[in-house]
């Protein structure tokens, strides 16, 4: 986080802000790009996920009021993404024409396709060339998955309708847990102390 912050090729391409936001919430690129203002309560520390940005035939790109998953969510903000946030609105972009708080350097809607190659050109100067925007994604569901929080938190934070594809895609296997065996040794009456 400290060298998307800092770095001046990022800050060129408008990309520190916004992926700043993708790794504090786990949102999808075309969501992240759809997001409004009105979308966002920077002192409640929450944004809702309302549409997505998606390109249609015959009309080009288009802020559609659905998300992949349908309906609206609402996602928690940590402190860190409320201050890119508030850096956002405080400061001097270009005005957005289509509404949003992070659109093209034209002001129109940004691409998500063209999000994504502009992230694949800085992430190698930024000494992570396997990090790609989904992997913010994962990320969050890893720690959520870590934190000992539930597939349902999960699903509810990335927007999937059923839990069962957040644990099947998205959270991590293969860990040893060792209070399986704690609460095994209690069912048959052993005891650490």
């Amino acid at each position: 986080m400290r060298a998307i912050g800092e770095s001046k090729v990022c800050q060129g391409k408008g990309l520190r802000d916004p992926v700043i936001v993708l790794a504090a919430t786990g949102m999808r690129r075309s969501e992240l790009l759809a997001l409004r203002w009105e979308d966002v309560d920077l002192d409640g520390r929450v944004l809702t996920v309302t549409g997505s940005v998606v390109r249609l035939k015959a009309q080009g790109l288009v802020r559609q009021d659905t998300t992949k998953s349908g309906g609206a969510r609402s996602v928690p903000l940590p402190q860190f993404a409320v201050d890119a946030l508030q850096r956002r609105k405080g400061g001097r972009q270009g005005r957005s024409t289509a509404g949003v708080i992070f659109p093209s350097s034209t002001g129109t809607l940004r691409d998500p396709d063209n999000f994504g190659k502009q992230w694949r050109e800085v992430r190698e100067d930024l000494g992570l060339p396997d990090v790609s925007s989904h992997s913010f994604r994962k990320a969050v569901a890893t720690l959520i998955d870590d934190g000992g929080l539930s597939a349902r938190v999960g699903a509810d934070q990335l927007g999937h309708a059923r839990p069962s594809m957040t644990q099947d895609v998205y959270m991590s296997r293969g860990h040893v847990h060792m209070e399986v065996a704690a609460v095994l040794d209690q069912a048959v009456g052993i005891s650490d102390e």
